[in-house]
């Protein structure tokens, strides 16, 4: 339940509010969660106003602010048919007109094709941290870092390589559906080949980070060997995880 609404003009105030121990207070991107009532009473700190919303191309990297939309990545002319894909499936159009990046990684989980994606892709996370009601100065953390403990703070900018090729497939009970079993496979000039596995869990898991390809199935498999739950089991998922592996990377090579 949001108790108090502040709106900074500056970077520096919103990391201010941020940082207090109490109330506890967390950024407001695109509102989709935290507008929602019910819950822990928390104030809330809206972003708009700081320009967190560019997406722009710098070399061989992609940089998307934090308050970027979803939709608006989506139409991003660097985005290809495999991250389309994946934020397609992530919500539907009215809800990615106004989810930001930064906040679908922070509330994700195992099921979150977007997420999974920059899994496979090594996104980087520039964001100030929170330490003993001050704000840390920005650092760069690997989207698999964050995950596990989601430490609080501000997401100003996801990093994706531009460089690297991107495959996505799925399966789910309809076209539309969450996936139960989602794989991305990312593969670099260099031959450095990411593979991450979602459909289950708290957040997705990088099943592979090598120099080369080989193995891909072996490791889409494994890690899926806990990944019993009420949409699959874990036999299931290893099976066809294996599969979407190498489909994944029949369409890289194609």
């Amino acid at each position: 339940m949001i108790t108090a609404y502040h709106r900074p003009p500056t970077m520096q105030e919103a990391l201010g509010l941020i940082a207090r121990p109490t109330p506890l207070t967390l950024p407001l991107g695109g509102g989709t969660l935290l507008s929602h009532g019910g819950g822990e009473a928390v104030e809330v700190v809206d972003l708009q106003a700081l320009g967190l919303d560019q997406i722009t191309e710098k070399g061989n990297s992609l940089e998307v602010g934090g308050t970027a939309t979803l939709q608006g990545l989506f139409e991003h002319t660097s985005s290809n048919t495999a991250m389309r894909k994946a934020i397609k499936l992530e919500a539907p159009l009215n809800l990615r007109n106004a989810a930001t990046v930064a906040g679908t990684i922070v509330s994700c989980e195992g099921r979150s094709t977007f997420v999974t994606a920059l899994m496979a892709l090594d996104a980087k996370l520039s964001m100030f941290g929170v330490r003993g009601g001050a704000a840390t100065d920005e650092t760069s953390l690997g989207i698999g870092d964050f995950l596990p403990l989601r430490p609080r703070g501000l997401i100003t900018k996801i990093t994706l390589p531009v460089q690297a090729k991107l495959a996505f497939e799925y399966v789910a009970r309809t076209p539309a559906d969450k996936p139960i079993v989602c794989v991305a496979l990312a593969q670099w000039p260099s031959g450095r080949t990411r593979v991450a596995v979602g459909g289950f869990g708290a957040a997705p898991r990088l099943a592979m980070d090598g120099t080369e390809a080989e193995g891909i199935e072996t490791a889409a498999q494994n890690a899926c060997h806990d990944a019993k739950d009420e949409w699959g089991s874990a036999e299931y998922r290893m099976d066809v995880a294996a599969t979407l592996a190498r489909r994944c990377l029949e369409r890289i090579a194609g």
